[in-house]
């Protein structure tokens, strides 16, 4: 995509007198620092991207963007020359919005998600609803870019550039609505800054990413921020009023006169679940809209699908579709990707699933909602927690699928540059003495496909649609759904 030089004033930087140069990019890594390019120095975890100004100008950056905390680092470096300082309370914010004026387009109607659990499906349901209703449509997340436009992504969500890029790329390949996840990493950092959303959604929040955040406090201020901060006052916003934290957000979303649409069980709800019935296919849900009766059958696993759904109707309807329409067509929904994903089935009957669940809740969460269909025993494969990351919530995650499976193997998820066998040995800590360890992932899962019976099911999570295994700071190629494939495949005498 051919990009023009764009003047600083046009980007809303605002630099000294006779120093509106014109950049012909935008960096954030001094590697990757062209002739005339803009580069954000950034505040970071462990150094601050002011550090790497003399690299960048070395590489010809015709102008740096930092903080006050990278000021006078920065000037030190650029002393005695000619490219401009630009100085500013935020420099992600800034950025942000530099990248969205710099790219200069982005589909005509775009919404976004957070939540800890749920952004995938709702945002992926999202799209589903669109492209039904006849329209070019795009999802933006954990499992890259799919839909009327396909890219792969590193981040939930990506960082500025490369989100103001992709959404330019989608404009002009037609894509006229996207769907966005907004984690918390992502709106904490301002990425989203910049993007125009017309609604956006909260699905739930529960403990995940205290690596990350300071505090439970932190981490939902940092959700929170896509109703106060990125969505504008005429935006509507979709809010999950079954979890304590949706009150919370309503009254902030009233605060700012954004338009409601609540979801849940409670009367007051525009959208309101009023019952489920489960069979081994999927689930009949009925629901209120503005309080006249609809009934839909959704092809997918799990009780909670039917409120991921039912929020993504709510986000179609924000923008503007017929809501008669859009109930039409939620039986065309197909499961997501390592959502509650159906990988195999044995000859007995036995069926094996993948999710991604890789909190406590979720874990919960997941079982319970599968427990309905399941006519036998229920087997949990529970990933033990990423390693570097969040150790709170490894032992109860055990103690989740030992509350809710009939039982429960321990296996490694991605322990990263952890001893596999620590992590391991926390998450055996909640799950108990009946639970089994088993460290290697393949073998896991091979077991617990032997232990299944007619009638049984197993759950396998942690990964879901990842298609790789972190070990140290190497990946190795594992697909949870493949590998229960093979498994069910070797065990019935098929390969």
């Amino acid at each position: 995509m051919a990009l023009t030089a764009k003047p600083l004033s046009a980007l809303g930087l605002t630099a000294r007198p006779g120093s509106d140069v014109a950049v012909t990019g935008l960096s954030v890594d001094s590697r990757l620092v062209k002739p005339g390019h803009l580069f954000a120095a950034l505040p970071g975890t462990k150094v601050h991207g002011a550090t790497f100004v003399t690299a960048a100008l070395e590489r010809g950056a015709g102008a740096v963007l930092t903080d006050r905390a990278g000021e006078d680092t920065a000037r030190q470096a650029l002393a005695g020359g000619t490219v401009p300082l630009l100085v500013v309370e935020d420099a992600r914010l800034a950025l942000s919005c530099a990248a969205a004026l710099f790219f200069g387009a982005q589909p005509a109607t775009m919404v976004a998600v957070t939540g800890t659990n749920g952004k995938t499906s709702v945002a992926t349901f999202t799209r589903m609803i669109w492209q039904a209703l006849g329209l070019d449509a795009a999802n933006i997340g954990t499992t890259g870019v799919e839909g009327a436009f396909a890219a792969p992504s590193s981040h939930t969500t990506p960082e500025p550039i490369t989100l103001h890029r992709l959404l330019a790329e989608m404009a002009a390949a037609g894509v006229t609505h996207a769907a966005m996840e907004a984690s918390s990493h992502g709106l904490a950092q301002r990425r989203l800054d910049g993007v125009m959303l017309k609604a956006a959604a909260f699905t739930n929040f529960t403990q995940d990413h205290l690596d990350y955040h300071a505090s439970f406090d932190a981490y939902f201020d940092a959700k929170a921020g896509l109703f106060s901060r990125v969505l504008p006052e005429e935006g509507t916003a979709v809010i999950n009023t079954d979890d304590p934290k949706g009150a919370v957000l309503v009254e902030r979303a009233r605060a700012r006169g954004q338009k409601l649409i609540r979801v849940g069980q409670g009367d007051t709800c525009e959208i309101q679940l009023q019952g489920q019935r489960f069979d081994a296919a999927g689930q009949d849900v009925r629901f209120l809209w503005q309080g006249g009766p609809q009934m839909v059958r959704l092809p997918l696993i799990g009780g909670f699908q039917a409120m991921n759904v039912l929020t993504a109707a709510g986000l179609v309807i924000a923008c503007g579709a017929e809501p008669k329409a859009v109930f039409e067509v939620l039986p065309q929904l197909a499961t997501v990707r390592g959502r509650m994903q159906l990988a195999a089935t044995r000859t007995n009957g036995a069926t094996v699933f993948v999710d991604y669940a890789h909190t406590p809740d979720a874990v919960e969460t997941a079982l319970r909602a599968l427990r309905p269909h399941v006519l036998g025993r229920l087997v949990a494969i529970v990933g033990a927690g990423g390693g570097d990351r969040d150790r709170t919530k490894r032992p109860l995650m055990g103690a989740a699928a030992a509350a809710h499976a009939d039982a429960v193997i321990v296996t490694d998820d991605n322990p990263r540059t952890e001893d596999p066998a620590s992590i391991r040995a926390a998450v055996m800590a909640g799950a108990g003495p009946e639970a089994t360890e088993v460290g290697d992932r393949a073998e896991a899962i091979l077991r617990g496909v032997d232990a299944l019976g007619p009638g049984d099911a197993l759950l396998i999570m942690g990964k879901g649609h990842e298609r790789g295994q972190v070990i140290g700071t190497d990946v190795f190629p594992f697909d949870d759904a493949e590998q229960a494939s093979i498994a069910v495949a070797a065990l019935d005498g098929k390969i």
